[in-house]
């Protein structure tokens, strides 16, 4: 990778010494040479250098320069019409573009599926690291992220149309490291950064108090330095010299060339709002004010998906659909029960949806974007929901590109292939689908003309054989049914009220999902106007129903996910309810424990310790499964000092093979 220095550099250390670092657009956009490979910050509306881009634009417009360019941003940028990265959509200015998302640009849009550009989709977390890596002059991003997917070469290679997949140069690599195949995305220089912040003084430091997110911006700056290239910051206000805190100067002085005070009109804080203190987390707002959903297929959708929600549980909201989850929690009043994220960087609080997505209110934190990915790589997400446009037999999901419609997979790959749990949520069909509840039941007054489940998806964002081998927990919920992810690919468990399979589900799927035995029934207080009461769930499990026994299999599962053992007389309800339901059976069972976020008393470690090694008179076998590390070494070491064999699995799935001897 060459960092030949940018020639527009002179120029600028000669008007630094005129008047610092503070110039107009106009003299900013001069520096960017035809052919030059730009980078831009933003998520939809937000931190992206507006003023900036259409003064790109004007400059191409009236004089044909610059032209020739590359455009790289990680982030869907845009309001689907006019705005965000659709400002640079014109034939001859841009000649390739590298992104996360296209599904807001539908002017870029139109040049990809013309093929006018070539066109390349990366996974939105690959292209945070990626910039990073740039940034430390590394080959590149080596990542799982991606495997069996349409980025992976031996489908797509990320390639969007017919002219990138003759002429383009392959931006990912198929290769093996340590026995596992993996993604290598190659590193190139980035020639210009054009970021956004609040206030910038005259030496060109940087502070985004006003900005609903931090992004990548510092990465970008970084990235464009350290590749020769040239640094374009638009900013709100200027500062004095000398007057920034230093510990809210975000992007340092060294590392930006120019300085362009921006327009009001072009330096909104989101798509939609022209400045809001909440999602800069400079007030926080009571969250009765949020506005509860009306009842409809999205709250049917989301009520259920709420159901997977767990304590002490770290969660994802993807984009549209399951937005509506954090409204169903709210309402519910178990939103204090989880940390909310979204992939830009937001953590805690109430994650915002429709235009303004990505930002929140009422945050715990604020990271930047590529360090939300490195938790979210992982595996620090307890659970993710997330979009479905379409699914096949085999549990693929395709939520990136519709016909000629291409959209991208934004942080969806990252996401999906990484949590813990995985809940995808859509509607059963689309186009025109309408609705209703009637005396608790779902009704169907339209059908959608479009099937979503189809025998093969048009592209794979998600790779359902990839995820059965990893034994992570998928759903498939719907407003009438729900699915769940197994090695032969969907089965349905669950139906909705009012529903009859054949007519109104198996008629309508191109495929014939396995049914294993008859669906249950989805919880009736989903089909009812009042709240569910999902507080009193998500709180109180009885003890008795921690403990199943499948006589089938002789397996005896027990659930101690989210328990709290707080005294001796829990631990005497344990063991007596375990007597209780083995004792009858006559012969020793093979047994899966689920210690996930279990809690204990530190003093009663060693009276919970001894009560296992009296209960395993009545197992078979026995294997043990929790995420936390620290839970799994310390009753390890006290199982292990009672002769009880102290290996503790990461996963239910380890824990199932180790149990069979798979």
């Amino acid at each position: 990778m060459e960092n030949a220095a940018h020639p527009m550099l002179a120029l600028q250390a000669a008007i630094k010494q005129r008047k610092g670092k503070i110039v107009s657009s106009e003299e900013a956009v001069r520096v960017i040479r035809n052919g030059d490979t730009i980078a831009v910050s933003g998520f939809l509306g937000a931190v992206f250098a507006e003023e900036i881009a259409r003064k790109i634009e004007e400059s191409y417009l009236k004089c044909g320069n610059p032209r020739d360019l590359t455009l790289i941003y990680a982030a869907g940028i845009g309001d689907g019409k006019e705005k965000g990265v659709n400002i640079l959509a014109h034939e001859g200015l841009l000649k390739k573009v590298v992104c996360g998302h296209v599904g807001l640009a539908p002017k870029l849009q139109k040049l990809i599926r013309e093929n006018k550009i070539l066109a390349y989709n990366l996974p939105q977390g690959v292209i945070n690291h990626l910039t990073r890596d740039i940034a430390a002059h590394k080959p590149g991003t080596l990542s799982f992220v991606g495997l069996g997917t349409f980025i992976d070469p031996r489908l797509d290679g990320g390639k969007l149309n017919d002219r990138t997949k003759t002429e383009g140069e392959d931006h990912v690599q198929l290769i093996t490291v340590e026995g596992k195949e993996c993604l290598f995305y190659k590193s190139f220089p980035i020639n210009v950064a054009v970021i956004r912040g609040t206030t910038a003084d005259p030496d060109g430091n940087i502070t985004m108090e006003k900005e609903a997110l931090t992004l990548e911006t510092l990465s970008l700056a970084m990235a464009a330095k350290n590749s020769g290239g040239f640094v374009i910051a638009q900013v709100e206000r200027i500062a004095d010299r000398g007057t920034l805190n230093a510990r809210q100067v975000k992007i340092p002085g060294i590392f930006v060339d120019c300085i362009v005070v921006a327009r009001p009109e072009y330096h909104w804080q989101t798509n939609i709002e022209v400045y809001n203190p909440a999602y800069s987390s400079e007030i926080r707002i009571p969250m009765q004010s949020i506005a509860p959903m009306e009842m409809s297929e999205r709250k049917i959708i989301a009520r259920r998906a709420a159901f997977e929600l767990r304590p002490n549980s770290v969660v994802n909201l993807g984009i549209g659909m399951p937005e509506g989850v954090a409204q169903v929690a709210n309402e519910e009043k178990i939103i204090e029960y989880l940390t909310l994220t979204a992939e830009p960087g937001v953590i805690g609080g109430m994650p915002n949806s429709g235009p303004n997505f990505g930002t929140g209110v009422n945050l715990d934190a604020l990271i930047d974007q590529p360090y939300q990915f490195d938790f979210y790589d992982g595996g620090g997400l307890d659970m993710a929901f997330l979009g479905m446009a379409q699914a096949d037999r085999e549990g693929n999901i395709n939520v990136s590109r519709y016909g000629p419609r291409f959209v991208g997979p934004g942080g969806f790959i990252d996401i999906s292939q990484n949590s813990k749990k995985v809940i995808f949520t859509g509607t059963f069909t689309a186009g025109g689908l309408n609705v209703g509840i009637e005396d608790g039941k779902l009704r169907i007054f339209s059908e959608g003309k479009e099937r979503k489940f189809i025998q093969a998806v048009e592209q794979k964002t998600y790779s359902g054989s990839y995820g059965a081998k990893s034994g992570r927990p998928v759903l498939y919920v719907t407003e009438r049914c729900v699915f769940r992810l197994i090695g032969e690919g969907l089965e349905l468990i669950e139906i909705a009220p009012g529903m009859d399979l054949e007519n109104d589900i198996l008629a309508l799927m191109d495929f014939k999902p396995v049914i294993r035995e008859e669906p249950h029934l989805m919880d009736a207080r989903i089909f009812r106007p009042e709240p569910m009461n999902l507080k009193d769930d998500l709180l109180s499990v009885p003890l008795e129903e921690r403990f199943t026994y499948h006589p089938e299999e002789n397996i005896f599962f027990v659930n101690f996910e989210n328990f709290f053992v707080r005294s001796r007389g829990d631990i005497e309800k344990i063991r007596d309810t375990v007597e209780k339901i083995l004792v009858p059976i006559g012969k020793k069972v093979f047994t899966i424990v689920n210690y996930d976020n279990f809690n204990i008393l530190p003093e009663l470690v060693d009276e919970y310790a001894d009560m296992v090694k009296y209960v395993m008179r009545y197992y078979e076998k026995t294997t043990r499964y929790t995420t936390s590390t620290f839970l799994r070494m310390k009753l390890g070491d006290e199982l292990q000092e009672r002769g009880v064999a102290p290996h503790i699995c990461e996963n239910r799935e380890d824990a199932r093979r180790k149990l069979l001897g798979g």
